[in-house]
């Protein structure tokens, strides 16, 4: 167990460090997309073309290949041998690759019969913009579904590296897309670098892969259990992620009603809530679901429920600070990161107001990022996909509700209200297959993180109250957030040190590793 957890803290220093330039990267991309586009109209039309590339993508693969593969990848190399876990994940790659490229294909020649239902409220010519942009981009869930089965594979090997620079890549291609740009390309210079970065992703992967043993068939050998298995993990988990892109083709259609850029501040707000979520809540569920996987196949269910207590403990000990910190510090944030050239005030106003409530769910995705993935060890996706659709039923209804009251931030409380429903329900469901993982120790565990970052976002809102934070010139601002966020830090370790809480040690352990890593 001892040579697990030091594998999993490695791990996950490694996809934190990362996932932290990844996400720095991404940021970079943004503010060079705010400069250029700021809210426009013409940004919400490429948010809304990427909507159906994202769509083919998660159709067919997205996350739902990692969720079936690794589990049954490493159920055959434990029992079988390597030799039939990788024929395996060669049919079943066969497989996705030609659905994915049958279906990019149909996609680019039904675009413009599917870009009026998306955008119905964008004028024709905004519509032939989302059309044209859609097939510039429509590479990307090829090369993507090619990419996501050689990530998985990478990880089910316990080889977390690689994987994690890809998205790197793919977003220097992006930001090489977004200041061409600016040069004259307009909003298809940022397309390109989309479809660019999504064969990159693949590309950087294929080298580790070569050394990991990887022994590639070109079969399709779906009658193999191993492949039936993966089917039947798989299918459950595409509906899953069906649901969830049904969730954001009704926000955009919603969100295309309303005012100009109401879709661009919705997106800016997501990828700022993304920051901390795939930082603190993807890394760590990434770096612990291999680990699950094996111990599912050991019939270790004791191990499982340690595994799966200590990574809820430490995602909600990351997350619930940093969902306060996004709260109580979002206007000046915003300001400072994207406030310039054609992203004036109220788009910063827009933004920010998505912002506060997408926040506020924070905790629950990342919560769910963990939880779902102790489901897909115990090769159960069809719990979870039920929850997901159920989610998505609760999240489009209270979309059609909230929009009224709250403009496009009824649209990301909709969002935020069903991931709780959806990550509670899934909880329980787990607490009564694994006992004791939800146990006093976990919500004494809460309670004090729900205190520290209580104290922490009273400070931050006493400095906002009194102007500290409110500055006018970039410098002074920057200096005045910065101060702020690392004030609300030292405040939150400081009560959490006062009660004890355990995740402090384990969270100086993993900095411990990132400083070997780096």
């Amino acid at each position: 167990m001892a040579s697990r957890t030091k594998a999993i803290v490695s791990a996950t220093a490694i996809l934190m460090v990362a996932f932290v330039a990844s996400r720095v990267l991404g940021l970079a991309r943004d503010i060079v997309i705010a400069h250029a586009f700021g809210t426009s109209a013409e940004l919400d039309a490429y948010n809304a073309a990427f909507r159906l590339p994202d769509f083919v993508f998660q159709l067919v693969a997205g996350g739902a290949f990692a969720s079936a593969i690794i589990p049954v990848f490493s159920t055959y190399a434990t029992r079988r041998g390597p030799e039939e876990a990788w024929r395996i994940v060669s049919a079943v790659a066969n497989a996705v690759v030609l659905g994915a490229l049958l279906i990019a294909l149909a996609a680019l020649v039904l675009a413009p019969r599917l870009v009026p239902w998306l955008v119905p409220e964008f004028s024709p010519a905004h519509q032939s913009l989302v059309v044209n942009l859609t097939r510039v981009m429509l590479i990307s869930p090829v090369a993507f579904s090619v990419s996501i089965v050689v990530t998985s594979v990478l990880n089910a090997r316990q080889h977390f590296l690689w994987p994690a620079i890809a998205p790197i890549v793919y977003n220097l291609s992006t930001i090489t897309g977004a200041l061409l740009a600016t040069t004259g390309l307009g909003i298809y210079g940022l397309a390109a670098g989309v479809a660019a970065g999504s064969v990159l992703h693949l590309a950087v992967q294929l080298p580790a892969l070569s050394r990991c043993g990887a022994r590639y068939n070109l079969t399709l050998d779906l009658g193999h259990p191993g492949v039936r298995e993966v089917l039947r993990l798989l299918l459950p988990r595409t509906i899953g992620l069906t649901a969830a892109q049904i969730s954001l083709v009704v926000y955009t259609a919603l969100a295309s009603g309303l005012a100009s850029g109401s879709i661009a501040s919705l997106n800016y707000a997501w990828l700022l809530t993304m920051m901390p979520l795939g930082i603190f809540g993807i890394a760590v569920a990434n770096a612990v679901f291999p680990t699950l996987a094996e111990q599912v196949a050991e019939h270790d269910l004791d191990s499982l429920r340690r595994t799966v207590h200590g990574a809820l403990r430490m995602v909600l000990f990351l997350t619930i600070p940093a969902s306060v910190g996004l709260i109580t510090l979002r206007v000046p944030l915003i300001a400072l990161l994207f406030q310039r050239g054609s992203f004036d005030q109220q788009s910063t106003q827009m933004t920010a107001w998505a912002l506060l409530f997408f926040a506020a769910g924070l905790f629950a995705h990342a919560t769910l990022e963990v939880v779902t993935r102790a489901f897909y060890a115990l090769h159960d996706t069809l719990t979870p996909v039920t929850l997901a659709v159920v989610s998505m039923i609760l999240n489009v209804g209270l979309s059609f509700v909230l929009v009224r009251f709250l403009q496009h931030g009824g649209l990301a409380l909709s969002m935020s209200i069903a991931t709780m429903v959806e990550a509670s329900f899934l909880l329980v469901i787990l607490s009564r297959r694994v006992p004791q993982l939800v146990d006093w120790r976990l919500a004494a565990a809460c309670g004090k993180v729900l205190t520290a970052a209580g104290v922490m976002g009273g400070v931050i809102g006493v400095l906002g109250s009194r102007g500290f934070i409110e500055q006018t010139s970039e410098m002074t601002q920057l200096v005045a957030v910065v101060a702020a966020a690392m004030l609300g830090g030292f405040v939150y370790l400081g009560i959490a040190l006062v009660l004890r809480s355990d995740e402090i040690g384990a969270a100086l352990r993993a900095l411990a590793n990132i400083r070997k890593k780096i």
